[in-house]
């Protein structure tokens, strides 16, 4: 363990957003949906880990109780999200009002949905930022997308605007210019699983 570790003072925290109730998808938890023969929930904790973060929160909505059993998620702080029906604006508040007084510095961002993103691509974002003035993200063929670096010094603003499944949208287009992009379209796929026929991209 670091210094840092031990005083709370991780640069970046993982923060990991898994609610969603899968509505397109028949109702089947995004967060449980199976890959590599573990629930899906656990492969993205597994990601964020790998990329460098030492501390996940992790947001959880439908089925939270289910997920809890069936996930490994041993180690990682477990925010339940009651109104995860109203949109991923609710959960991104709620996990970043988790990381008040935890002495984290930035929040890197992720959605359970987006497998094809690995650990090169959540490495890459997490090098180029890390304090509290961080506004980094992921790009793909120049277009912005997740994973996100949002410095503590945002999350006011991001928690004011985010609403319904916007997320952190609208501060993002509202500080475009403060935005570092990673380019990660060689390492990285990030497509969502949204519909049935996204499931073809689980293995």
């Amino acid at each position: 363990m670091t210094d840092k570790e031990a005083r709370g003072e991780d640069p970046a925290v993982g923060l990991l957003l898994a609610a969603g109730g899968g509505r397109r998808l028949g109702g089947r938890p995004k967060a449980l949906l199976t890959h590599r023969g573990r629930p899906l929930v656990e492969h993205a904790v597994g990601v964020l880990r790998a990329a460098g973060c030492t501390r996940v929160h992790v947001v959880l909505g439908a089925a939270a109780d289910v997920v809890r059993e069936r996930a490994r998620l041993a180690g990682c702080v477990i925010v339940t999200n009651p109104q995860w029906e109203s949109g991923m604006g609710t959960s991104l508040r709620a996990g970043l009002a988790s990381l008040a007084g935890t002495g984290a510095r930035a929040a890197l961002v992720c959605l359970v949905d987006q497998p094809g993103i690995g650990p090169r691509a959540v490495a890459r974002v997490l090098a180029a930022g890390g304090d509290e003035f961080s506004l980094v993200s992921a790009a793909y063929d120049g277009v912005r997308g997740h994973p996100v670096l949002l410095g503590a010094g945002h999350w006011a603003g991001v928690t004011a605007t985010a609403t319904g499944d916007r997320g952190a949208r609208a501060y993002l287009e509202e500080h475009a210019e403060a935005i570092t992009l990673v380019e990660c379209g060689d390492v990285a796929r990030p497509f969502d699983i949204d519909t049935p026929d996204d499931l073809a991209h689980l293995g």
